[in-house]
This record gives structure tokens, C-alpha cells and sequence, in this order.
């Protein structure tokens, strides 16, 4: 297993290329035009194909170093399905955090080297529900979205990297899985199923986005963990993985 300070620099790397591509995607090129007005934009469709194959590619960069979390929620969810030791969990979250806040900062200061830049306008991809949600659903349709997407995704991440899965097939499943995770809850919250996505442009975007970061912390949090919990339950508990042997040593990948 390599050393923490590796870990967390896998774990930078990962979670700012999440955020700059995945956030880029939806602030950059979701809705672009040419200068003659002709639309060119990416749509729902490419925003949720950019946050899958984030993940896909920073997980075999650097997967087999840190696990590929990228995401606190995912730390939570494999440290209670007993597959992360528990004194890491906390030097990952902070590590996750920080990583977003940069690539959301970097976001902004490239979105912004343009006249026709309106933040208030574009909403910077945050996250958020009621006024701020993409379609208009409420706090209830929210939270529970947030709560069963992040649990099949902790389930997919979870099973995709148990022993008796296909070896070498994670990382493909699991962005495929983020990307379906988009296309269906971008309308309802524009998709966190990330604490660490979430508050990386919150505060870029302000009209309110603050205010509503809890949903986006909590409701993944509780969906990791349920998953983590069930996953064992369902299927029987890994016999060749414990918090002694993490995923990484394996070189298969826990990611986000």
C-alpha cells in the first residue's frame, strides 16, 4: 500500500479533474454558441458523459494508488462495507474538499476571461433544489434522489471491486454508472452524489447556493452509508478484502 502522503496526492489529482471536467463541462459547454449564434452546446447528455469519464480516466491514472474515492461519499460508504480503514477517512475528506475548491476556483477564472460571462445566470453547476433546481423539484424529490443515486453508486463501486467481480472491468462500470446517474437527476438537483463536487462551486455561484450545500453534504453521506452497510448484507461480505488489505494494494479501484 503506498503511503498516506501518495494516497492523498492520487486523491487530489482525481477529485480536481472531477470537478474542472465535470463542472467545466456543464459552465463551459453545456449551452456554448458560436459567435454567429449557432448553438454547439454539449447538452445533458455531454455533461453526464464528461462526469463519467472523469472518473474513468483518473481512475486508471491513479486508482491503483488511492482507491479512485474522488468523493467523500465514496470514502464513507467502503470504509463501513469495511474495505477503508476508518483513521483515513478524515485525511481524505479534507484532502477531497480542498482538491474541488481548486478546480472550481480554476473554473472560475477561466469562465470569467470572457464579457459574456454571467454568473448569476449560468448558476455555475451547483447544486440545489425548489427555485435552484434545474426543473424546479423540491426538497423532498431532492434529498430522495440524492439518497438512492448515491446508494447504487456505492453499490456499483462496491461490487465492481469485490473479488469475485470481473477483474480490470471497475473503472468502466463505475463512470458509466456516474454518467447514467446524470442523465436521470441533472433535472431534479443538476446531480451531486458528491459532497466535495458540491461545495466546490457553491460558493463561485452564491444566489443561494450556499444555503442549500446541507442537502448536497447529507443526503450522498446517507446514501454511501446505507449502501455500505446493505452491500454485505446483499451479497455476503467480501472474503479477500478488509480494512488491512485495501482495494488499492489490489490495484483494483473504490472510486467516484
Amino acid at each position: 500500500m503506498a503511503p498516506l502522503s501518495k494516497r492523498l496526492g492520487a486523491e487530489f489529482l482525481g477529485t480536481f479533474w472531477l470537478v474542472f471536467a465535470g463542472c467545466g463541462s456543464a459552465v463551459l459547454a453545456a449551452t456554448a454558441s458560436t459567435s454567429t449564434g449557432f448553438p454547439v452546446g454539449i447538452g445533458y447528455l455531454g455533461v453526464a458523459l464528461s462526469f463519467g469519464l472523469s472518473v474513468v480516466t483518473m481512475a486508471y491514472a491513479v486508482g491503483g494508488i488511492s482507491g479512485g474515492h474522488f468523493n467523500p461519499a465514496v470514502t464513507l460508504g467502503v470504509a463501513v462495507a469495511g474495505r477503508f480503514q476508518w483513521k483515513d477517512v478524515l485525511p481524505y475528506w479534507c484532502t477531497q474538499i480542498v482538491a474541488g475548491l481548486v478546480g472550481g476556483g480554476v473554473l472560475y477564472a477561466i469562465a470569467s476571461g470572457t464579457d459574456t460571462f454571467d454568473v448569476a445566470a449560468n448558476g455555475f453547476a451547483a447544486n440545489g433544489y425548489g427555485a435552484h433546481s434545474p426543473s424546479g423539484y423540491g426538497l423532498g424529490a431532492a434529498f430522495l434522489c440524492e439518497v438512492v443515486m448515491t446508494f447504487i453508486f456505492l453499490i456499483v463501486i462496491i461490487g465492481s471491486t469485490d473479488s469475485r467481480a470481473n477483474a480490470g472491468f471497475a473503472p468502466l462500470a463505475i463512470g458509466l454508472t456516474l454518467t447514467m446517474i446524470h442523465l436521470v437527476s441533472i433535472p431534479v438537483t443538476n446531480t451531486s452524489v458528491n459532497p466535495a463536487r458540491s461545495i466546490a462551486v457553491a460558493f463561485e455561484a452564491g444566489n443561494g447556493a450556499v444555503g442549500q450545500l446541507w442537502l448536497f453534504i447529507v443526503a450522498p453521506l446517507l446514501g454511501a452509508a446505507i449502501a455500505g452497510a446493505a452491500y454485505a448484507f446483499l451479497v455476503g461480505r467480501d472474503p479477500e478484502q478488509s480494512p488491512a488489505k485495501p482495494v488499492a494494494e489490489k490495484q483494483e479501484i473504490d472510486n467516484v
